[in-house]
């Protein structure tokens, strides 16, 4: 079964900065993967995408220049990161690590994610 785990949430003052990750022994076959998030009473959002068929990255028009998605091998295991500097009460949510196996959609846009991790809550006050 594909498990995608996400660590690296909590809570900082706006400005600030954080880095998600997000581990999966499968990482090597995906085709995409993606950051999303969620707020209360909100619909879920993609923030960052990841091609690592063709490198390429695409964030959503709300966080870019300010977040930086971005794959990284370390003690024999590979991470999609979430670098987010810069950080806004707005940008308050869980967020979750997605997973695209089949690479069937466009790869820039936000749909066609087979898998999906538990989530890490991010909190930034005013």
């Amino acid at each position: 079964q594909v498990q995608l785990v996400e660590s690296g949430g909590g809570s900082v003052q706006a400005g600030g900065s954080l880095r998600l990750s997000c581990a999966s022994i499968y990482i090597s076959r995906f085709v995409r993967m993606a950051w999303f998030r969620q707020s209360p009473g909100k619909e879920r959002e993609g923030v960052a995408l990841y091609s690592r068929r063709i490198c390429s990255t695409f964030y959503a028009d709300s966080v870019k220049g300010r977040f930086t998605v971005y794959q990284d091998y370390a003690k024999n295991t590979l991470y999609l990161h979430l670098q987010m500097n810069g950080l806004r009460p707005e940008d308050t949510a869980m967020y979750y690590c997605a997973a695209d196996l089949s690479g069937s959609d466009t790869w820039s846009t936000w749909t066609g994610f087979q898998y999906w991790g538990q989530g890490t809550q991010v909190t930034v006050s005013s």
